[in-house]
């Protein structure tokens, strides 16, 4: 219960991180989404690491015990490399706009797996 609740969490919130390049362009909400992020940004490492181990874990459960593998620890993954991408690799970013747009699926799977028994 706890996992997936973190699961869910850090695919929101490391969606946030990710789609804040759009997301700042929201008139009358981008300025305080922007301040917000900022805030969040030094932490973003903690959350991809977060993703990781919450994804992994769902991915092997699934994998193994599970009835299948869902999108959500795939998303999670997919969020936890995204975030920690030049810390595992030192190479440059992908591009800025791929980022956002999966940033805001990730925010939608998150708001999904919150509201999905388990």
């Amino acid at each position: 219960m706890i996992m997936a609740l973190l699961l869910d969490l850090a695919n929101i919130v490391g969606g946030f991180l990710l789609a804040i390049s759009l997301l700042r362009r929201v008139p009358r909400a981008g300025d305080s989404l922007g301040r917000a992020a900022d805030r969040v940004a030094p932490f973003g490492w903690i959350v991809g690491i977060v993703a990781l181990v919450a994804g992994g874990f769902y991915l092997l459960v699934h994998i193994f015990d599970g009835p299948r593998v869902f999108h959500f620890e795939v998303v999670g993954i997919l969020v936890g490399v995204a975030l920690l991408w030049d810390r595992l690799t030192k190479r440059r970013t992908p591009p800025a706009l791929l980022l956002a747009i999966f940033g805001l699926i990730a925010i939608v799977v998150g708001l999904q797996g919150l509201v999905t028994p388990d």
